[in-house]
């Protein structure tokens, strides 16, 4: 089975959103009501998405709030999965 790279949801925001509209980092700020910063740690990859940012993105771009969420946990999962060490860790059997 082949294991894709799950984008930062921040990837994602760049490559559909700023860089094809040349839409800028402070126009997008604006739009959510934070910090330019705030946008540029997210686009970086630096910052998660946080549901209250997932509500923001939502309006402003139009995905669910869902889907933003959905993004960042699969990226968050596929990057437990690369560090986690489950050799030690042992099922445990239910009678049925």
């Amino acid at each position: 089975m082949t294991v894709h790279n799950q984008p930062h949801p921040g990837a994602f925001i760049r490559q559909i959103y700023l860089e094809p509209h040349q839409l800028s980092v402070r126009a997008l700020a604006e739009s959510l009501g934070v910090a330019p910063s705030t946008v540029t740690r997210i686009i970086n990859g630096h910052s998660a998405i946080s549901p209250e940012m997932a509500l923001r993105l939502a309006k402003a771009l139009g995905r669910s709030a869902e889907s933003w969420l959905a993004m960042q946990h699969n990226y968050d999962l596929w990057q437990a999965k690369q560090i986690t060490d489950l050799i030690r860790v042992k099922s445990i059997e239910f009678a049925a």
